[in-house]
């Protein structure tokens, strides 16, 4: 059977990824790929990242006139975990198109899995819920042997006697029977070009685990659920042989919630590499608590590990322990410091906005910044999302906007301490002072070290961000 097969994150949908331009190619659709590809069917892929509308796929539709069309979004990228309204509106136009030239159309994604009635309504035949690739493989051998399909678990669709959703099927816990995604499907010199032209080098991602265990009450996971499961340190090398050997890439985003939970996985991994003689610089997501491990920075380091973001979130205990995230101010600041002494460059998410966060516990946020200084921080606002006890409590106070349109919205969706508008000018408040201080670091170490020519404009940028800074503080101050 011929079977065309896309996603629906449209990077110039959200202006703010366009604008930083680092795309990476869509894992989850190729994974799915690779299973239609082992069951038989005439794989055509269709990649969405760089067009300019989902109309731009009618045409294909028209000319391949596919059997089957499924729109499988990347359950690895957190831009289609937060549920961004532009890209379920290009899904839903996509799944109409098709329904109405009556091909029949299926979707896997963490929105579908969430709001699957949405995606039915608009012509869906089949939503997979949760985790794609059995489930697929099942209904891909039934329905192309024209068999009953309708049993199959882990998925919903529309009976005649209304909407069926059958029972939830497990993940799978063994990854590497999937084998490698369909990587020759991708436009590797357009990713390449793309990369390159903005920020001089090239990076592609790698998945080497599926789930996260932890309990944080605000983290939604639709696809995999709390399970773990992780790829042998071994395929993992032979897919990055691939990516950097092959494809050219120089640096690796490894997408897992965390990244080397495992005992020893990390220690095992890094021996490879270096057995390998593989050279690439990669970054990760990690929490604070598992890298205070011992050995476990070490071996990050000696396998190329150039940057672990973690999820600080707070520099408020109170805030934390609301949260259920399992960790302590005093893990951040001491994980912060060793990576450093690593070399290795330590990134924060904070999170603003959580339900009970006063002034206080702001400012201890921005202090444990600067007393940390990590080399980048990620600043959001809570965002409830189904499926977690956080939207559970805030869910009444819900309006019609529950999504964010683009990942730089930052709209508070919910009642709290201060007003939506107030967290957009703490965002950017937050942002410029931390700049500031980054600046003059810097302007600091050249004084001491005189290593380099510094240019001028950093020597002014500490004077920019003062008074951007003394701008939004007095926009803050409005609103106490």
């Amino acid at each position: 059977m011929k079977v065309l097969i896309t996603h629906s994150y449209f990077l110039r949908f959200d202006p703010k990824q366009e604008k930083i331009m680092q795309p990476f190619p869509p894992l989850g659709t190729i994974y799915a790929a690779k299973v239609l590809r082992d069951c038989g069917a005439e794989v055509i892929f269709y990649d969405c990242m760089f067009e300019y509308s989902e109309e731009n796929i009618f045409s294909t539709i028209d000319s391949t006139q596919p059997d089957l069309f499924i729109i499988c979004d990347d359950g690895f990228n957190y831009l289609t975990k937060m549920c961004l309204t532009n890209m379920r509106e290009a899904s839903l136009k996509m799944i109409e198109y098709a329904s109405k030239k009556n091909i029949f159309s299926l979707v896997a994604s963490s929105d579908s899995t969430d709001h699957f009635q949405k995606y039915l309504t608009a012509g869906a035949s089949v939503v997979f819920l949760g985790e794609i690739e059995q489930s697929l493989k099942e209904f891909y051998l039934k329905f192309s042997s024209n068999k009953e399909w309708q049993t199959i678990d882990g998925i919903a669709f529309n009976s005649e006697i209304g909407v069926k959703k059958n029972n939830k099927r497990e993940v799978i816990k063994n990854i590497d029977e999937l084998g490698l995604p369909a990587w020759d499907l991708i436009d590797i010199e357009l990713y390449k070009s793309k990369w390159k032209n903005k920020n001089g080098y090239f990076t592609l991602n790698c998945a080497t685990t599926r789930g996260c265990p932890y309990k944080c009450n605000w983290c939604a996971k639709p696809i995999y659920g709390n399970r773990y499961n992780s790829r042998s340190p071994k395929l993992v090398v032979e897919e990055l042989k691939i990516l950097v050997n092959k494809f050219g890439a120089t640096n690796i985003w490894f997408c897992d919630d965390i990244f080397g939970l495992k005992p020893n996985w990390v220690k095992e991994f890094a021996n490879l590499i270096e057995s390998e003689n593989l050279k690439f610089d990669y970054k990760i997501q990690s929490r604070v608590d598992l890298l205070l491990q011992p050995d476990y920075l070490d071996d990050l380091k000696r396998s190329g590990c150039k940057t672990i973001w973690v999820g600080a979130e707070s520099g408020s205990q109170k805030i934390l322990d609301a949260m259920d995230k399992g960790t302590k101010v005093e893990q951040i600041k001491l994980a912060c410091q060793l990576m450093k002494e690593k070399n290795i460059e330590p990134a924060f998410f904070i999170q603003f906005g959580y339900p009970g966060e006063e002034w206080s516990d702001i400012e201890k946020t921005i202090e444990m910044m600067e007393d940390c200084m990590p080399n980048d921080i990620g600043i959001s606002v809570s965002y409830p999302l189904p499926g977690t006890k956080f939207y559970e409590k805030v869910k009444d106070q819900l309006n019609e906007k529950q999504n964010w349109s683009h990942s730089d919205d930052l709209l508070l969706m919910f009642r709290n301490t201060y007003p939506p508008e107030f967290y957009r000018v703490l965002h950017s408040y937050v942002h410029k002072r931390f700049r500031k201080k980054e600046n003059i670091n810097k302007v600091k170490l050249y004084l001491k070290e005189k290593k380099s020519k510094i240019e001028l404009k950093n020597i002014l940028l500490p004077f920019y961000y003062s008074i951007m800074q003394s701008y939004y503080k007095r926009k803050l101050d409005a609103f106490k």
